[in-house]
């Protein structure tokens, strides 16, 4: 596959104090007591819980009812049905491209949201980037830490099984740069050199994760030395060493499904205010060792763990944004080709 809906866990160290609540929230209409959303569930929804809907029902007293799991086939078939059941439904940033040239969602309307201080990238016209998440490098700490994808690849120099994942979205990208391309010109991705260096370590990869959880329990295991994994499911854990160098990064959105009734609409842009608040985001952070879109986040976060997160200002400085558009306008060969490369395995 191309790309899985993204599985997520807590982790984080608690954080000190409360959110202060910031701006207000523009009001909702009275009409207005309640409405639902579906995100991504987990510790994810946990995270929005805790950080953002708490805040937002508290200055609003509008209820936020939580639904799992989400993704673009539920948006769709809600947009189809003519049903439209919730006011905001969480995409993955392909998704979200596609779901734009579907006609499937409702431009935002950015003035009532009214946001704080937000990352460029996390503004579309149709969609609110609200959570970063990176796909890095992780290793066990008896192996020799590689610090390029060119040294993770390189398996005489840095001996020891792989386990990557079995998501061309999460792989591709390191395989072009372990292959000497530069991450500042990674996209276009050249498929043939991405391909040709899969296809060099193939033999020594020992299992092709489908599932978050196995990486850093792998690595712990001993049953792999290096691993790619998802920067949430190993920051932090015993037994595990990890680098955001060159690493992937990118966001989930949210989106209001076409059709949508206005009232609500209107209601749930206060709520995606919130989550600009970067006090609001802290909370967040907290839960799940993920980060929203405020660049002033940093001061808030745990300073004796600020390695762990993706969006600080050390850690996004090295990483790659992946090119959301690229990956919607070249998933049918993407997805040909990686199923050409695993008949060969």
């Amino acid at each position: 596959m191309i790309l899985p809906r993204r599985h997520v866990i807590g982790g984080a160290a608690a954080l000190a104090g409360t959110a202060t609540l910031g701006r207000l929230a523009r009001p909702a209409r009275a009409a207005v007591s309640e409405f639902r959303m579906t995100e991504a569930g987990g510790a994810s929804g946990d995270s929005i819980q805790a950080g953002y809907i708490e805040p937002f029902t508290g200055k609003t007293g509008i209820k936020v009812v939580r639904e799992s799991p989400s993704g673009l086939g539920k948006l769709r078939a809600m947009v189809e049905a003519r049903s439209i059941t919730s006011a905001l439904l969480e995409l993955s940033s392909p998704e979200l491209e596609q779901a734009k040239a579907l006609d499937l969602v409702e431009a935002l309307d950015w003035a009532a949201i009214d946001p704080l201080p937000i990352f460029p990238d996390a503004k579309d016209e149709y969609g609110f980037g609200y959570q970063y998440y990176s796909t890095i490098m992780a290793w066990h700490p008896d192996a020799k830490a590689p610090s390029t994808w060119a040294e993770f690849f390189d398996v005489e120099s840095f001996p020891g099984k792989r386990a990557l994942p079995d998501y061309a979205a999460y792989i591709l990208a390191m395989a072009a740069m372990a292959d000497g391309v530069p991450p500042e010109e990674l996209y276009p991705i050249d498929l043939d050199r991405a391909f040709g260096k899969l296809e060099s370590i193939k033999d020594d990869v020992a299992v092709w994760w489908q599932a978050g959880a196995q990486p850093p329990q792998l690595i712990k295991d001993n049953e792999v030395q290096y691993a790619v994994a998802w920067s949430g499911r190993v920051a932090g854990q015993d037994g595990v060493r990890f680098s955001f160098a060159q690493g992937q990064l990118d966001l989930a959105f949210f989106v209001v499904p076409k059709g949508a009734d206005p009232e609500v609409t209107a209601a749930a842009m206060g709520l995606l205010h919130e989550m600009t608040v970067p006090e609001n985001q802290a909370v967040a952070a907290a839960v799940i060792p993920y980060t929203g879109n405020s660049p002033d986040l940093d001061p808030l976060l745990p300073q004796d763990s600020l390695n762990q997160f993706p969006t600080t200002a050390e850690n996004r400085s090295i990483q790659v944004l992946s090119d959301a558009r690229w990956w919607f306008e070249n998933a049918d060969e993407v997805e040909l080709r990686w199923q050409e490369f695993k008949l060969s395995l």
